[in-house]
């Protein structure tokens, strides 16, 4: 591909994808008939963006984009999986990329990308006091995770009120933040642990099957969702 002089430009990873996110974006799922105005979660001043084609057999939210970040384990009956980005719908998701008997092959939008090798590539520091900082970010961490669930509000009045490593301007992440510390060459299939550096300390559950896994963690940013429900 060559553009404006250059031709090294690349599938972006998830976290240079992800970047591109805009967290005041509208969810389709609002939406009541495939005419609703909404806002997608990319900026359109400086991108071009479609929802997905209604009228060719399209859902709304087929506007999905390629990331060149490969899940590590495998979903959906044994799909290879690739990390990907929604602007209609705000979220990563991961895509089978393997054809369908019964739908062909996927495809996928892409937003090329060239420059920044490094960017999204952590630099953790273990401080010996119970905090993890990442110098690639300017950010510190919780080394170890609240240990316990919670829900929204008191996760957000847990971080508050954290007092440690005589620190006590503690708060809840944002949903970029947190994905910044997400570690994409871990899972619990292939490393026995949670996609993120084992530096960290994260609690383990017991899930629906009965089997070990990790837990989901909350982040301060909200999700228009259905019905006028907000997730984070």
């Amino acid at each position: 591909f060559t553009l404006a002089g250059y031709d090294d430009w690349r599938l972006p990873t998830i976290k240079e994808l992800y970047s591109l996110i805009l967290f005041d974006g509208q969810d389709v799922s609002i939406c009541s008939s495939d005419t609703c105005e909404i806002t997608p979660f990319i900026d359109t001043r400086y991108f071009d963006f479609v929802y997905g084609d209604t009228s060719t057999g399209e859902r709304v939210i087929d506007s999905q984009f390629a990331s060149s970040t490969l899940y590590v384990s495998t979903t959906m009956n044994g799909s290879s999986t690739m990390f990907g980005v929604n602007f209609a719908d705000g979220r990563i998701k991961g895509y089978g990329y393997d054809a369908n008997p019964n739908r062909g092959e996927k495809t996928f939008y892409v937003l090329y990308v060239r420059g920044g090798e490094g960017y999204g590539v952590n630099d953790f520091v273990d401080n010996q006091n119970g905090t993890i900082s990442d110098q690639a970010t300017g950010l510190t961490w919780m080394q170890a995770d609240s240990g316990e669930g919670m829900d929204w509000e008191d996760a957000l009045g847990y971080c508050e009120a954290l007092e440690t490593d005589s620190s006590s301007d503690w708060r809840l992440s944002n949903a970029k933040e947190l994905q910044s510390i997400v570690d994409y060459t871990r899972s619990p299939d292939t490393t026995n642990s949670p996609a993120i550096d084992p530096l960290f300390e994260t609690s383990s559950i017991i899930n629906e099957l009965g089997e070990t896994d990790y837990p989901f963690f909350w982040s301060s940013t909200t999700h228009a969702a259905t019905y006028g429900r907000r997730k984070s």
